[in-house]
């Protein structure tokens, strides 16, 4: 689902601007919960759209199947789409490219990082230590001002579709038990409303307890990142005005920049990173030299996904992702842990892992969900640990 284009028609003169969204009719282990928080802030979107004088277009189905059609028919220009460095989105845009018409130019931005990851580095890097200088460096160039959009000046002679919203969420043909939460609302003004939040209540806490499950000092902002519905690059600068909170803002900024730019770096240039192969030598070796070790407790997916572990903390974290679609992120490192610890291999572990995780989670399905401070899937677990013990 997260391919959104922008689209030119540059016949004449004037120049028109469309906006196209292709919804798939399935992405990775995704479910009503995160198709519906996307669905619902594109509704905002289009309804901003209409004011702006831009025609937004809702198609069904792959987008290497739809996009070009929709092109050729309608006689654009030009094409821009985002970045996202997983493998899907990744191939849709190789499709997409190869059957667009030969005079329309294909454009590939990075608005998803403040630092587009091709600028941040040519390569994979080993972590933190290594991305963070490349990353300070070029944020004086990168995280710049974000420009209101302005009433479009030239009228579309070709009107989009109208959306029925309630009609596409009722037609979706995802699974529906991990139902919608109530705490986290679609739509950027929600997302900028949590935003003034955290500003206001828990950013002075963030450098100092952001570790501490029991105290409220988190963003809770990675459900409209994760859906484009806010801009790191945006809420970076907000978060940057806050005075007399120095310290917090150094470390907020390393979690929202350099670690979720370290989790797109590696997603990008390591084909591998959902799968044991994508791990350093010595964490594969770390994990297959204690492959044999026993093992205590052994549960299944559904015992860990309806939380039937002998561990009431474990349990308690599992609940809030089921019930939430959220988890403390010094949880989080502790849930995957024991899912690495409770099952018979560390390809099972990973496995439930990212199904939880992408099934459950309102920011399921991204690069951090595969390496980052707070390790969902266990690809970055295993470069943290030596052993089960």
């Amino acid at each position: 689902p997260y391919i959104s284009v922008t689209v030119n028609n540059m016949l004449d003169k004037t120049t028109t601007l469309h906006i196209c969204f292709c919804l798939v009719p399935r992405y990775l282990e995704a479910t009503y919960r995160q198709y519906a928080f996307m669905l619902k802030g594109l509704r905002e979107v289009a309804k901003e759209c209409k004011s702006l004088d831009i025609q937004f277009h809702l198609l069904s189905g792959e987008p290497g199947q739809k996009l070009p059609s929709f092109v050729k028919n309608g006689k654009f220009g030009a094409v821009v789409t985002d970045f996202n460095p997983l493998r899907i989105p990744l191939q849709w845009i190789e499709t997409v490219k190869k059957h667009l018409p030969s005079d329309v130019p294909f454009i590939q931005v990075d608005a998803h990082n403040v630092v587009p990851c091709w600028e941040a580095s040519e390569k994979l890097e080993y972590g933190a230590r290594t991305i963070r200088g490349k990353i300070t460096k070029l944020l004086p160039e990168f995280l710049s001002e974000i420009p209101l959009v302005d009433t479009h000046p030239h009228s579309a002679s070709r009107t989009a579709k109208p959306v029925d919203w309630e009609e596409v969420l009722s037609c979706l043909e995802v699974e529906r038990s991990a139902g919608e939460v109530d705490w986290a609302q679609p739509g950027s003004c929600s997302g900028m409303a949590m935003l003034e939040s955290f500003i206001d209540q828990r950013l002075r806490l963030f450098a100092t307890h952001r570790n501490n499950p029991k105290c409220d000092a988190l963003s809770h902002l990675s459900p409209w990142i994760h859906a484009g519905q806010l801009s790191a690059q945006r809420v970076v600068k907000q978060v940057k005005r806050e005075k007399n909170a120095s310290e917090s803002v150094l470390s907020f900024t390393e979690e929202l920049v350099v670690r979720r730019e370290l989790a797109d770096n590696f997603c990008f240039y390591n084909h591998n990173y959902d799968n044991i192969s994508g791990a350093y030598d010595w964490a594969k070796k770390t994990l297959q030299d204690h492959a044999k070790d026993c093992r205590q407790y052994l549960y299944t997916k559904e015992q860990l996904e309806n939380a039937k572990t002998h561990d009431q903390l474990w349990n308690a974290a599992q609940r809030q992702l089921v019930l939430e679609g959220k988890m403390h992120g010094f949880l989080r490192m502790y849930w995957a842990k024991k899912i690495l610890e409770w099952t018979a291999s560390p390809e099972e572990a990973l496995s439930i892992a990212i199904y939880l995780n992408d099934r459950l989670s309102l920011d399921g399905c991204d690069p951090n969900g595969y390496v980052g401070e707070k390790p969902d899937a266990l690809i970055a677990l295993a470069h943290q640990i030596h052993s089960y013990n």
